[in-house]
């Protein structure tokens, strides 16, 4: 469970992300603590310096609109909750569309609205609630093997109950097929994955690549890091369905998965080298999904959504080695990665309905 100490300091740090936001619009600090909204959030002591910075901005018809404004923003703040919880007056989907000047029908096309530190903002603040019952009575992320799909799907395919399956992968080609020139020579020149035209997708993360295609032109010292280069983690999703024939016929679909359970026809590759991952984040698809590890470990910690800080452990850890499964709902649970060791990591993974 998280300490009160620690909850505050998660509020603080909240807290200062919109704060930087807002400062970013141009107002001063003075200005931003004028606003009686955020006067509320000060402590008592500093309530008198409050006040005597309002008298002073109220003076200036710059400031008072400005504060206008931040009060402006304060109410569509406020309208937007209303809509994120309770979808009142309208539904999350014309929200976000209207924002966006996006039509309603083609929302769910639209493959990349802005940077990914900023689409973690915004999905974090249009994602539902989550009933804490799937992070309540969690402490570690349970291993099994040998697991029956009907056992696998009463415990964990639908609960959001975390898991990792170590048995899943023993008979995969893709345990000694798949590395860094095995993808790099599937795709052809005009693949679509290559420049993420049509619904493909890709993640740079935190590097400097634009697509795929600046990816698979390294060479193989710099996959490697082999030249001292700096770490790299990409992913994207296989939308060439000629490089997807290729993929299924070195991996199987996890046995353990239900009987009436099918995979979505996408896979998700993410791959990098050691002491580099995926920032904290939640995602935004429609299922829960199975990764499995097929090269290196990755160091995965989870975290409850903040409405479940009271009644969750504030972070479960687990290493993914290779052979092993991960089963998680990224949609309800915060998520990061770490490649360890001193081996490249390849995933590979897909959702389930």
């Amino acid at each position: 469970m998280m300490s009160s100490g620690d909850l505050a300091s998660e509020v603080e740090a909240r807290f200062a992300r919109i704060r930087d936001l807002v400062l970013a619009l141009g107002l001063t600090a003075d200005e931003l603590a004028s606003v009686d909204a955020v006067r509320t959030l000060l402590p008592a002591g500093n309530r008198a310096e409050t006040e005597e910075i309002s008298d002073r901005t109220d003076s200036a018809p710059h400031s008072r609109r400005r504060r206008r404004l931040v009060s402006g923003l304060l109410v569509a703040a406020t309208v937007s909750a209303l809509v994120i919880v309770f979808q009142w007056p309208v539904g999350r989907a014309d929200l976000l569309a209207y924002w966006f000047g996006i039509p309603v029908f083609a929302l769910e096309r639209q493959r990349c609205l802005m940077g990914v530190d900023s689409a973690a903002l915004i999905l974090d603040l249009f994602r539902p609630p989550v009933d804490c019952s799937i992070c309540r009575d969690v402490t570690a992320v349970d291993r099994v093997s040998n697991i029956s799909s009907g056992t696998f799907e009463t415990r964990y395919a639908y609960s959001a109950r975390p898991v990792i399956v170590t048995d899943a992968m023993d008979d995969w080609a893709a345990l000694k097929a798949f590395s860094f020139e095995f993808f790099r020579r599937i795709y052809t020149d005009d693949s679509p994955v290559l420049t993420s035209e049509s619904n493909c997708q890709f993640f740079p993360y935190k590097t400097d690549f634009k697509n795929l295609s600046e990816v698979f032109q390294m060479s193989d010292d710099r996959a490697r890091m082999s030249d001292g280069s700096e770490p790299w983690y990409i992913g994207w999703s296989n939308c060439d369905s000629i490089a997807a024939n290729i993929l299924r016929s070195y991996y199987k679909r996890p046995y353990f998965l239900p009987d009436l359970a099918e995979s979505s026809k996408t896979d998700w590759i993410f791959m990098g080298s050691p002491g580099y991952g995926a920032q904290m984040h939640v995602d935004n698809v429609v299922n829960p999904s199975w990764q499995a590890q097929v090269i290196g470990t990755k160091l995965w910690v989870l975290e409850p959504p903040p409405e479940c800080y009271f009644e969750c452990q504030a972070q479960v850890k687990v290493h993914v080695r290779p052979g092993e499964i991960i089963v998680l709902d990224t949609n309800k649970w915060y998520h990061s990665t770490y490649i360890t060791g001193s081996e490249m990591s390849i995933t590979i993974g897909s959702e389930f309905d």
